[in-house]
């Protein structure tokens, strides 16, 4: 099962307000476990970079000033995303900037079902509890000390450790990481055909706890 989980950076917090994207990065999870493939850009947002938004995540204007436009990553990062279900940490804001993005272009939205909001997990197995992506990493002990900025795929890489907790932790379907293990001759492999032992008492046995019940008082098997 193919799933990818997403993440963006942006200018600001509403595409509403005219603010854009300014790096977005994808992870491959087959089998919920990472596969080594990723993509990830940063985007020339065609405006300034509010300061406020430089201290979360360090991306200058400067640094966006050379970097590819939208239009020019977009068919890469679609790509990428193929049919498969999006990982995301609070969907409805990433999916709303990238279909804003996408409807520069007048290109199709991503649907909103595709998402499978880390979010919303979180909440609804710790009720009540902090559910940002640095409070879940502190809940499961995910190192974050090589994050010193909110980076798209370095929150990617956290966000999938996260997704694997949240859905019943590092072995969740018991199958030892899949049937390459059990390829690998070591767990799994075919054993020879034994039949089943008989377990029926003998003729001797039944006499003898015929004998031991006859000394007991009250022995239940007598009445």
């Amino acid at each position: 099962m193919r799933e990818v989980v997403l993440d963006t950076e942006t200018t600001g917090l509403d595409p509403a307000e005219g603010h854009r994207i300014v790096e977005v990065a994808c992870l491959e999870l087959v089998n919920h476990l990472p596969t080594g493939q990723s993509f990830q850009t940063y985007v020339n947002p065609e405006r300034e970079m509010p300061e406020d938004a430089s201290a979360v995540h360090g991306i200058t204007s400067e640094q966006l000033a050379s970097m590819p436009k939208f239009a020019a990553i977009v068919e890469p990062l679609l790509a990428f995303l193929g049919e498969a279900p999006l990982v995301i940490h609070n969907a409805d804001f990433d999916i709303g900037f990238l279909n804003a993005e996408l409807a520069r272009l007048g290109r199709e939205p991503l649907p909103r079902e595709r998402a499978i909001d880390t979010l919303v997990l979180a909440r609804r197995k710790f009720p009540g509890a902090q559910a940002s992506l640095d409070a879940l990493c502190r809940r499961f002990e995910i190192d974050t000390s090589a994050r010193s900025y909110h980076g798209a795929l370095v929150d990617c890489d956290l966000l999938s450790k996260v997704y694997l907790e949240l859905i019943g932790g590092r072995q969740a379907r018991l199958e030892l990481a899949g049937a390459g293990v059990a390829a690998a001759g070591t767990i799994g492999r075919a054993r020879p055909f034994r039949p089943p032992r008989p377990h029926a008492p003998s003729t001797d046995e039944l006499a003898a706890h015929a004998q031991m019940v006859a000394r007991l008082k009250g022995a239940l098997w007598r009445e």
